[in-house]
């Protein structure tokens, strides 16, 4: 597998106005994009940090996804997001090696790009996300 960068890391929030604020004063950082995803119940707060951004992501409902996590674990890192060649041959070749995929087949992100899930059980307990961005020559 070709990792090529690290796309992003997610944090879950309480209140993601509140994280925002924080990320901005303490940090100097600028969001840049505020995005409501109703299919993942949640709200988030995109930074841009050179290549890498940070996902402040706040759940909507409190029995979605973040909602839960935040419920079992506190706020924190939900998951690393890491930028691959090409995400089909990817998936295959972390299943070869006995990793246990949430998402066999890659699916959207918000942001238009390919995502799919290995499971923290494979991962040392690290959620772990892996992306195919666009090729921006196309």
């Amino acid at each position: 597998m070709e990792i090529t960068h690290i796309e992003h890391i997610a944090i879950a929030v309480k209140n993601l106005d509140q994280a925002i604020k924080l990320f901005e004063e303490v940090f100097g950082l600028k969001c840049h994009l505020i995005d409501e995803s109703r299919t993942q119940k949640t709200r988030t707060g995109y930074f841009l940090i050179g290549q890498t951004k940070i996902h402040l992501v706040e759940s909507t409902e409190p029995f979605g996804p973040i909602g839960r996590f935040i419920e079992n674990k506190g706020e924190g890192i939900h998951h690393i997001s890491f930028a691959v060649k090409n995400l089909t041959e990817a998936l295959k070749e972390a299943a070869s090696k006995g990793v246990q995929l949430i998402d066999t087949e890659p699916k959207l992100s918000p942001e238009g790009y390919k995502i799919a899930f290995l499971h923290p059980k494979s991962t040392r307990g690290v959620l772990t996300q892996l992306c195919e961005l666009p090729n921006k020559h196309d």
